[in-house]
């Protein structure tokens, strides 16, 4: 087994703002701002590069963001992708493909080498059933279900720098999974299963790919980054002042920095407001693709 390296970075705060689970950030490096929500408030954000925050309210719970090839910005909500203008704050529809299922909702996604929007679904039953699926969403408004059903939070989509693996995780599994990715059509190969949690490692929730191949995952409830091999071994653990991280994302210049979201944790004296930081990476990321749109 690889033995671990343990770090403790130099963690810069960047809001004031508290946020119940902070989630998605999304670096635009055509403005230099960071992208972000709040899923319960709820709301996405936008940290712009002069340090001011933009808030803009949903009306539903927002799961994730996705930035277009046109300036837009698409939002995962509980009623479905939505297309968000900056410039005026306006919502419009664009496509559900969870069709309102029951006890679901829009989580993780990201927008894959293939221009389209990957997005999972969260089983919101208590207990979980394992309803939980993960879908691609097209430019032209249709898409297709990738798995359906054996997931309880669809959750850690990230790509390899050259675009042909697809990483996958189920934060409640909790396992980190990976595919064979063609990013011209973007069919995915059969799962292999590269990393099962244990008590200390946190859950694996969102999660990011550095130029070496790297997988980035958020340890939630641990208090930490697990930067993770292709072979699927923990090598790094990055540990943050806070116990419930949530998404790790590459941005700034030469995409160095590395940007972390939070949710609120604990209760009393003991607890933690969600918040996003950022400090210096050691590696530079793998950037991130935009929606063919």
């Amino acid at each position: 087994m690889t033995s671990q390296r343990i770090f403790e970075p130099k963690i810069r705060s960047l809001i004031d703002t508290p946020l119940s689970v902070g989630e998605s950030p999304v670096w635009d490096e055509r403005t230099g701002a960071l992208w972000f929500v709040d899923i319960l408030a709820p709301a996405a954000y936008r940290l712009r590069a002069n340090g001011s925050l933009d808030r803009f309210d949903m009306p539903a719970a927002i799961g994730c963001l996705g930035l277009c090839e046109n300036g837009m910005v698409l939002a995962g909500l509980q009623t479905g992708v939505h297309l968000l203008d900056p410039a005026t704050g306006q919502l419009e529809f664009f496509c559900d493909p969870d069709g309102g299922r029951p006890d679901s909702r829009l989580n993780d996604g990201k927008v894959g080498p293939d221009g389209h929007f990957w997005v999972g679904t969260r089983d919101e039953a208590v207990p979980q059933t394992g309803n939980a699926r993960l879908y691609r969403v097209s430019p032209d408004r249709s898409f297709t279900c990738l798995i359906d059903g054996g997931l309880l939070t669809s959750n850690g989509l990230a790509w390899s720098p050259d675009g042909r693996r697809m990483y996958h995780s189920d934060s409640s599994g909790p396992m980190l999974q990976a595919f064979d990715f063609d990013a011209d059509t973007g069919a995915v190969g059969a799962a292999e299963r590269l990393h099962d949690f244990v008590p200390g490692e946190g859950r694996p929730d969102g999660a990011a790919t550095d130029c070496e191949g790297y997988y980035w995952s958020a340890g939630v409830q641990g208090g930490r980054l697990n930067r993770i091999s292709p072979e699927g071994q923990i090598v790094e653990v990055y540990q943050v002042p806070f116990a419930g991280p949530t998404m790790p994302c590459f941005g700034g210049p030469n995409l160095k920095t590395l940007y972390v979201t939070s949710l609120t944790t604990g209760e009393g004296t003991s607890r933690a407001q969600g918040t996003l930081i950022a400090f210096d990476a050691p590696v530079a990321g793998a950037p991130v693709q935009r929606f063919a749109l």
